[in-house]
Order: structure tokens, then sequence, then C-alpha cells
């Protein structure tokens, strides 16, 4: 006998992909409730349901209703559902406005709109359990996923990620429509809201003929930016630290600053982490002067 979560969740997911928006079911803990396929198994497996089979996470994610029935089915626990972001045609973008541990996205946002001209569209919004909302908004093509990059308090769900669906129960509690967003339309993300969603452009390399700078210091400068650039996961914010103490040390740290945090962007740092690893190291240089 299913249990009441169980049927509401299944209920809201088929009404979800009647919208023409990708769903998956989900545990109590917000993650996706079908059980990898490939558990067990010897190896890295990278599989991302080209075997077929059910387990695949946001992978799975269908607006074919039989297929949503039989992955709740494989999932008795599931109570609650995620809709998949960054999915053609519609490309859906999730704003995550967190309202606990001392950040407020709501306020953030109002303040990001004011300082970049953009007004927030009314769309369909989700009131979070903590009393955090998610807007959902569409776009012309995917944007990533990012935690507080905009500001403390709002996270982007892009490509690869998803939202929780109104209708879901998790250890948290409901997730529910806000009032007035009931069958209101999915309205278009703003152009300057989706370019702040971006990740900023690497640093542009210089042409062959002009690779090597004239002035030792700028050589200096130019290397330490490769050496981030070249950065590989595990080891990026010791080698972004590392340079950061070097620019410091020759005197350009403040001059350079930009340039490293944008290149530890590049290599897939926040840049709120990139930012304070490199503030770290001034503040250490600063210390240590007599």
């Amino acid at each position: 006998m299913p249990r009441p979560d169980h049927t509401r969740a299944l209920h809201a997911a088929l009404l979800t992909a009647a919208r023409g928006l990708p769903v998956i079911p989900l545990s109590r803990t917000k993650l996706p409730a079908v059980r990898s396929p490939h558990r067990g198994e010897a190896g890295t497996v990278t599989c991302r349901g080209a075997c077929g089979r059910p387990g695949h996470g946001v992978h799975d994610a269908t607006t074919d209703p039989a297929r949503i029935r039989a992955m709740f089915a494989l999932a008795p626990w599931a109570t609650g559902y995620g809709i998949a972001c960054g999915v053609a045609p519609a490309f859906l973008v999730g704003v995550d406005l967190d309202v606990k541990h001392g950040a407020d996205g709501v306020t953030a946002l109002r303040a990001l709109a004011d300082a970049h001209g953009f007004t927030v569209p009314p769309t369909i919004t989700v009131v979070t359990p903590s009393g955090g909302r998610h807007l959902w908004f569409m776009a012309d093509a995917p944007v990533p996923n990012s935690v507080g990059r905009l500001a403390p308090g709002i996270d982007i769900r892009g490509a690869g990620g998803y939202v929780v669906g109104p209708g879901s129960r998790t250890v948290a509690g409901r997730y529910l429509l806000a009032p007035g967003s009931v069958g209101h339309p999915l309205a278009e993300a703003p152009d300057a809201l989706l370019a702040l969603a971006m990740p900023p452009a690497p640093p542009p390399r210089p042409p062959l003929e002009e690779a090597a700078p004239r002035h030792p210091a700028e050589k200096r400068a130019a290397a330490l930016v490769r050496f981030v650039l070249d950065s590989q996961e595990g080891e990026r914010n010791g080698r972004l630290f590392w340079a950061a103490c070097r620019a410091y040390d020759a005197g350009f740290g403040e001059a350079l600053a930009p340039a490293l945090v944008t290149a530890a962007v590049h290599t897939g740092l926040s840049e709120r982490e990139a930012a304070a690893t490199v503030a770290s190291a001034g503040r250490l240089r600063a210390s240590a002067e007599p």
C-alpha cells in the first residue's frame, strides 16, 4: 500500500512533467531515490544512463508518465521529486534564495537587481521548509550551477542540477507553491541575471609573438597566472595561495589579485573561495612586514 507522501509526490511530479519539465523521484534527504544499477561493480563507473537502466540521478529525468510511474514504483520510499535544470527546451534555471545561517537571499537578490538595473519578473515560486524561496525561470541556453557566487544566500541551479518540486516532503518539511504562484506561467530569466550567473571569462592569453612580456615583473606575473591556470583538482587552492603569496612578495599582489581570482575560477573554484584565498595571502604577507 503506497504511503500518502509517496502518492502525493508522484501526483505532483506527473503534473509538473505535463508542463514539459522533466522529473525524477527524490528521497526524504533530497537525493535521487532510485538506487544506482552499478552498485558493487568494480572500478569507476561513468555511465549516465547509457546502460538503459534507471538509477542515474538527474540523468533519468523525464516527462514520460509511464517512466515516471515506473521510477516511483522502484523507489516506494520516495517522498518528493526533483526537476532537472538546464534541459531543452525550457532550460530551467532555479534561483535558490536561502534565509538561514545568517544569509538573506531574498534581500540579496533585490539588491542585485537594483545594482544591475533589472526587474525580477513574477514567476513560479516555491517556498522551502526553512522559509527560503526557489524562483523558476526559462533561459535560451543552460547556465552552470553556482553556490553563493552572485551573493551570499543566492545559489543557481543549472545544467546538471535540479530543484525540489512543490508537493515534496523532506526531513526538513514540505516544499509548497507560494501563494499566488499556482498556475503562474514560467517567466523568462532577465538577461542581466543570466549574465551574472555565467562564470567570468578566462584571462586572455597573448598572441605567440607577444608571449614574452618586455618587463621582468610582467613576465613574473604572467607565470603566476599560468601556474594557477594549470592547477588540477585537489591542488587548486594550494597553488592559488602560493601564487598570491609570491605576487605579494614581489610587490604587485594587489594589482594581480583580480587576474589570479579569475584564473582560479576558470579551474573550478568558486569566485568567493578564490577571493578569500588571495585575501588570506595578502593578510599573511602584511602581518609578516616589520
